[in-house]
């Protein structure tokens, strides 16, 4: 169970760059006898976009799945209008184009790719603050490799940053090594050192929006909790 719940803290919504065990979205876990994973998860509201939703059930699917023990993944979505089409595409490995025809033209990648870019962005300015608190200098800090910056001595909250931040940075450019630069820009290109200030200040309003966004959905998620705990009783 514990390497499920670890597997699902990968998953992330991709509007707000939380897990979606951090933000509660699952209701229940199950694991079988025979090692099959059934996973139960709410959204904040009965009308949150089925695009990000799909995306969240599918992660879901295949983090666990890659677990070498799991015989089989289910993922249902609850209390949502289109439940019962996300459920039963994610549970035949569909493509979102394939639940929702006409939807989109792109099964998803290119809300993916965008979303990831902003995780990217918020992750590298608060690893980037973290290191410039620490001492380091604006030069020092645009001029670092990826496998230097992994050798670097970090607090607990530094190196879960560097962590997380490392995992973006893989996954937008899965064909770079620990010898190109640690940090560099959305569009891979390197960062002036001189212009670094501002740079942070623009990545800073991409992550105060992505924080604000996630109050609101904490609140509307407590706010049905509650109202399914009334219902209940």
């Amino acid at each position: 169970m514990e390497q499920v719940r670890a597997a699902l803290d990968t998953v992330t919504d991709p509007e707000i760059d939380e897990s979606v065990t951090t933000l509660e979205f699952v209701s229940s876990v199950k694991v079988s006898d025979d090692n099959d994973v059934s996973i139960e998860f709410r959204l904040p509201t009965y009308w949150c976009a089925p695009n990000f939703a799909f995306l969240m059930a599918s992660d879901m699917r295949d983090a666990v799945a890659e677990l070498s023990w799991v015989n089989s993944v289910s993922v249902r979505l609850l209390d949502h209008f289109s439940a019962e089409m996300i459920s039963r595409s994610v549970a035949l490995k569909q493509e979102f184009r394939d639940a929702f025809p006409g939807e989109t033209d792109d099964d998803l990648k290119l809300i993916r790719q965008k979303f990831l870019g902003k995780a990217f962005e918020r992750r590298q300015e608060l690893l980037m603050r973290r290191l410039l608190g620490t001492g380091q200098k604006s030069e020092e800090i645009t001029e670092l490799r990826m496998g230097e910056l992994m050798e670097f001595s970090l607090d607990p909250e530094g190196a879960r940053l560097r962590t997380l931040y490392r995992f973006a940075w893989r996954r937008l450019r899965p064909g770079w090594d620990d010898g190109k630069l640690a940090f560099v820009a959305l569009d891979g290109t390197p960062l002036d050192p001189t212009k670094l200030s501002g740079y942070l200040r623009k990545l800073a309003g991409v992550r105060r929006n992505a924080e604000f966004n996630a109050v609101i959905c904490r609140s509307l998620l407590a706010e049905r909790k509650a109202e399914l705990s009334t219902v209940a009783c």
